[in-house]
C-alpha cells in the first residue's frame, strides 16, 4: 500500500517511468516488507529479502528495455518526420543510406514521366535527385527553358553526353552519333548533315516513303476494314518507319510491313534491346554490371537482343562492301554506302563495328520517333474529333486546287508541295509531340563546375536530366491550358509557327538539333494525311493507353483501333469549298 499510495501522488505521477525514481522507492518498499515478515517469522526474512532483490533487478531490466524501445521509436519517428519535411524543400523525401530511391521505385511502378512532372512542378522546374551513396543515381533534373538553352546552346561544350551515359548505352549504340561526343560526333554529324541536305538523298527518302505508304500501309489498313477487325496501329506504324529508315540507313528493305505482317527477328531484337537498355538508368550501376556478368534478367535479354541486331547489321555491311567491290560505278544514297566510301583521319576505311554503330543509331533515331509520335497523334484525334474535322477540311482545301482529278480514290497521291502546305496538320502533330514527346527525357554530364541560370549549382561530373515530357505540362511555359490538346497555339494567321527549341525540345536543340526534323515532319504529315483522307480511326473502347518506360515513348499496350472508310459525301463537302479555319 505504501508503494501504491506513493505512486498515486501528483508529484510522482510524471516520474513513474523514471529509472532513478524506481531505484529509490523500490528498496524502501521491499525493506518494509522484509521487516514485517521478520517480526512474524525471522527464518523467512533472508529468503524474502533475496526474492525482493531478484524481483527488483528483473523489473529494472524490464524498464530498461522499455526505455530502449521508446528511444528507438522516438529516433525512427524523428527520422521519418525529418525526411518527409525535406520533401517540401528537396522535392522528395531523402532517407538515410538509400536517399530518394524508395520514391523512384514507387514512381517507376506507374507513369514515371507523370511522377517526374509532379515533382518538377512542386520544385519550380528543377530538383536534385539523391540516390544511395553507392550508386550513380545522383542527378539534377530540370524542365526550365532557361536551363535548357544554357545546357544545349550557351555552354554546349561543357555538357557532353558524358561517360556515364555512353557506358550505359554503349552495348547497343556503340560510338554512333546518338551516343558520341567530341571529334567522333563532329565527324558523323558533318557527314550525315551533308547527306540529309542533298537533293539525291531527299528524293530517295520521299520516293521510298511514297512506295511504302501506297504499296504496303494502305493495303494493310484496307484489309483490316474488309475483315472488320481491330489492329494495333502502333505496331503497323513502327513497321512502316522501320522499313523506311532501314532503306535510308542501310539501303535494304527488311519487309516488316509486308502482307501478313511477318515477324522480323531484327525488328524484334532491336525493340527488346532498347527496352532492356533503359532499365540500366534506374538500376544501380554495380547491380546491372553484375547482372550482365552473370547473364541474368534484363541483362541476359539485352545480350541476346544485341546479338540479333549485330547479326543483321554485319550481314548487310558485308553484302554492301561486296556489292561495291564488284561494281564501283554503282551509286547509292543510303548512309551506309556513304560511310563505306569514307576514310578516317589516318586514311583507313572505317571498321565494320563503326559502320554498324552509325546505322543502328540512325535506326533508333528514325524508326521510333515518327511512329511513336503518330500513335499518340491518332489517339489524341480520337479524343478530339473537332481537330480531326479541321485537318480533313484543310487537306481537302489544299487538294481542291487540282482540276479534273479524282481525290477520293485509293490511287490518289499527295504531292510534296501539298504536304508542305498542311499547316494545321503540322500544328496538330506538334501539339501531340509537345504532350507526348518521342524522347521523354535526355541526359548530359557536367564537364567543369558551372551554374544554371536558375541558380542551381552544378559540380563537375554531375549528371543532368532534362525532362522533355514534363516541359509540356508546365503552366509557366504553356499556360493554364498546358494539358489540353490545342493545335491553335502553333498558328499565326493560319500559318504554322514553330516555338523555341528550348521551350519545345522534342527535336532537341543547339548543335545537336535533330538532323532529320524536316523529313520527320514530312513523313508524319504524308502518312497521317494519306490515312485520314480514307479512314476514320477509332480507338477500341476501354483500351488502356499509358506510356512505356523505354528510350522512346511507346504505348505500353499498343494502340488498338478499328478503321472505318471515310464517307465520300463528307469529302465532297469539303472539296466544294468548306474552309477548315
Amino acid at each position: 500500500m505504501a508503494l501504491i499510495t506513493h505512486m498515486n501522488t501528483p508529484s510522482s505521477h510524471n516520474n513513474f517511468m523514471n529509472y532513478s525514481y524506481f531505484s529509490n522507492i523500490l528498496p524502501d518498499y521491499f525493506h518494509s516488507k522484509i521487516m514485517i515478515s521478520s517480526s512474524n517469522d525471522p527464518s523467512s526474512a533472508s529468503s524474502l529479502y533475496s526474492a525482493g532483490k531478484s524481483n527488483t533487478f528483473n523489473l529494472f531490466n524490464f524498464l530498461s528495455e522499455i526505455q530502449m524501445i521508446e528511444l528507438l521509436l522516438a529516433v525512427v519517428v524523428f527520422i521519418v518526420i525529418h525526411c518527409l519535411r525535406q520533401k517540401k524543400h528537396q522535392g522528395l523525401p531523402n532517407w538515410p543510406f538509400v536517399g530518394m530511391l524508395p520514391s523512384l521505385i514507387v514512381g517507376i511502378q506507374g507513369n514515371m514521366y507523370e511522377w517526374i512532372s509532379e515533382v518538377l512542378h512542386r520544385q519550380n522546374g528543377t530538383f536534385t535527385f539523391k540516390g544511395p551513396w553507392f550508386t550513380n543515381l545522383n542527378c539534377v533534373v530540370t524542365s526550365d527553358p532557361r536551363n535548357l538553352e544554357y545546357l544545349l546552346k550557351t555552354r554546349f561544350p561543357n555538357f557532353p553526353k558524358g561517360d556515364y551515359f555512353r557506358s550505359t548505352v554503349r552495348d547497343l549504340l556503340g560510338d554512333g552519333i546518338f551516343n558520341a561526343d567530341d571529334e567522333i560526333w563532329v565527324k558523323q554529324r558533318k557527314t550525315a548533315s551533308l547527306e540529309f541536305h542533298s537533293a539525291k538523298f531527299r528524293k530517295m527518302t520521299t520516293d521510298s516513303l511514297l512506295e511504302l505508304v501506297h504499296a504496303r500501309l494502305l493495303p494493310v489498313l484496307e484489309d483490316s476494314v474488309e475483315k472488320s477487325c481491330t489492329i494495333d496501329l502502333q505496331d503497323i506504324l513502327l513497321r512502316l518507319t522501320f522499313d523506311n529508315v532501314c532503306m535510308i540507313a542501310f539501303g535494304v528493305d527488311p519487309g516488316c510491313l509486308s502482307p501478313g505482317l511477318p515477324d522480323i527477328p531484327f525488328a524484334r531484337a532491336f525493340e527488346a534491346a532498347t527496352e532492356a537498355t533503359i532499365m540500366r538508368f534506374v538500376t544501380p550501376t554495380l547491380i546491372w554490371k553484375a547482372m550482365r556478368f552473370l547473364d541474368l534478367g534484363s541483362e541476359g535479354k539485352l545480350k541476346e537482343s544485341i546479338k540479333g541486331v549485330d547479326d543483321f547489321a554485319d550481314g548487310v555491311i558485308r553484302a554492301r562492301k561486296k556489292e561495291l567491290s564488284l561494281d564501283e560505278t554503282k551509286h547509292r544514297s543510303d548512309l551506309l554506302t556513304v560511310f563505306v566510301g569514307m576514310k578516317d583521319e589516318e586514311g583507313r576505311p572505317f571498321s565494320d563495328k563503326f559502320l554498324r554503330d552509325i546505322c543502328v543509331n540512325f535506326i533508333l533515331a528514325g524508326r521510333d520517333t515518327s511512329s511513336v509520335a503518330l500513335s499518340w497523334f491518332f489517339w489524341l484525334l480520337d479524343k478530339n474529333p473537332e481537330v480531326e474535322e479541321r485537318i480533313l477540311a484543310e487537306i481537302c482545301e489544299i487538294v481542291s486546287e487540282r482540276e479534273g482529278e479524282e481525290v477520293t480514290g485509293n490511287d490518289f497521291v499527295f504531292r510534296p508541295e501539298e504536304v508542305k502546305k498542311m499547316d494545321y496538320l503540322q500544328a496538330a502533330l506538334s501539339e501531340a509531340l509537345r504532350l507526348y514527346p518521342s524522347v521523354p527525357v535526355d541526359h548530359k554530364e557536367v564537364l567543369e563546375d558551372d551554374k544554371f541560370p536558375d541558380g542551381t549549382v552544378l559540380k563537375k561530373g554531375t549528371k543532368v536530366v532534362y525532362a522533355i515530357y514534363a516541359m509540356g505540362r508546365m503552366e509557366e511555359i504553356w499556360g493554364k491550358d498546358c494539358r489540353e490538346f490545342k493545335p491553335d497555339r502553333w498558328l499565326r494567321d493560319r500559318r504554322f509557327i514553330s516555338e523555341s527549341a528550348y521551350k519545345f525540345t522534342a527535336f532537341n536543340g543547339g548543335p545537336r538539333l535533330c538532323l532529320g526534323k524536316d523529313f520527320a515532319y514530312y513523313q508524319m504529315k504524308f502518312a497521317a494525311a494519306s490515312i485520314l483522307l480514307r479512314y476514320r480511326v477509332a480507338v477500341v473502347e476501354n483500351h488502356r493507353v499509358v506510356p512505356k518506360m523505354a528510350l522512346t515513348m511507346y504505348m505500353k499496350y499498343g494502340l488498338k483501333v478499328k478503321l472505318f472508310r471515310r464517307d465520300t459525301s463528307q469529302i465532297q463537302k469539303y472539296l466544294k469549298g468548306k474552309k477548315y479555319y
